[in-house]
């Protein structure tokens, strides 16, 4: 998989959006610690989705009035620019990247101590686009191998917000969290149902609605009215 195979499968903007704020949602009432998926309504001028997984893999989705743009970092991908004595991004990664995301690039929170914008995989979606973007002609290093469904450049890390995103969740809250989750309550928060003290529960009985509705209420999610 690479960024091309992703850009040909990702929802639309207002639809990927409302898929982050449930991976936000459904990360806070199984794990109240650091988490692994984010969501900020607190973006500069827009919002913010964000990945990281604690080893240096991050990624993240920015929403703004023009659209939306991606940044996808894996710290072991050939195509970081750690990888390379000169420290450049990999040729092609930003080739035709609009003037208005370019904001992005220079954004301190996707930049080492030096400036240097750290990214192995970009996408971007202009409000009136009809199709995600990447850079044209990029050239990709060989795989990591067979049992990486990440991709050469990192960008399999954004297949859980892709149209199974259900099961994908399911998966890696097996893999990740070693719990079985109630795929129900996964397919209620990703659809957007109102939250309800039923659904927590089913995934996490030590947890209330009311306990949680400040922290969804900053990422935009519904809340069931009491």
């Amino acid at each position: 998989m690479t960024v091309y195979d992703i850009a040909a499968r990702l929802p639309a903007i207002d639809r990927l959006r409302a898929r982050c704020r449930a991976l936000a949602v459904l990360e806070r009432i199984i794990d109240g610690g650091e988490p692994y998926y984010d969501f900020t309504s607190a973006w500069g001028d827009g919002e913010a989705a964000l990945m990281s997984n604690g080893s240096g893999d991050e990624w993240a989705v920015v929403f703004t009035a023009e659209g939306a743009f991606i940044r996808v970092f894996a710290h072991e991908s050939a195509m970081s620019p750690y990888a390379h004595p000169d420290q450049e991004l990999w040729p092609g990664l930003l080739d035709g990247l609009p003037e208005v995301w370019r904001p992005q690039v220079e954004e301190p929170a996707f930049c080492d101590e030096t400036g240097r914008f750290l990214a192995t995989a970009v996408l971007w979606r202009l409000a009136d686009d009809d199709r995600w973007n990447a850079g044209k002609g990029i050239a990709f290093p060989p795989g990591p191998g067979p049992y990486d469904d990440r991709g050469p450049d990192g960008s399999g890390m954004l297949d859980i917000l892709l149209d199974d995103i259900v099961d994908r969740f399911v998966e890696f809250a097996g893999d990740y969290y070693e719990i079985e989750v109630d795929r129900a309550a996964v397919a209620h928060v990703v659809a957007h149902r109102p939250l309800t003290d039923t659904v927590v529960r089913a995934l996490n009985p030590h947890l209330t609605g009311a306990e949680l509705r400040e922290d969804v209420a900053a990422v935009g999610y519904p809340t069931a009215a009491t």
